[in-house]
């Protein structure tokens, strides 16, 4: 692909439109597309290099994954403290306490 240019034409994700649209080039930085405005709904928004964002699920399933690595293993997490290594006849099984989920 060449030069890009105020106007040119591209392919984007569209926030409002909620999907891969034509949109036109409204301003470059670095030779590069930074605002571009959808040509179906008009809206101006940063250019998003045709990548959707991440759902509320994907969000809240990286959080859970998060918070399930650092109950194993705590210094992954970088806030907890190292515990002494122990062995597997010394580990007990947690009881689950407040909701099932």
């Amino acid at each position: 692909m060449g030069e890009l240019r105020l106007g040119d034409v591209i392919d984007d994700y569209c926030v409002k439109c909620r999907r891969i649209t034509n949109h036109s080039v409204v301003s470059i930085l670095n030779e590069q597309p930074a605002k571009v405005r959808c040509r179906s709904c008009y809206s101006d928004h940063d250019y998003r290099h045709e990548i959707p964002p991440p759902s509320r699920k994907e969000l809240k399933k990286a959080e859970l994954f998060k918070e399930v690595l650092a109950s194993v293993n705590p210094a992954a997490s970088g806030t907890a403290e190292v515990a002494p290594e122990s062995s597997a006849a010394d580990v007990k099984p947690k009881k689950r306490v407040g909701k099932k989920v």
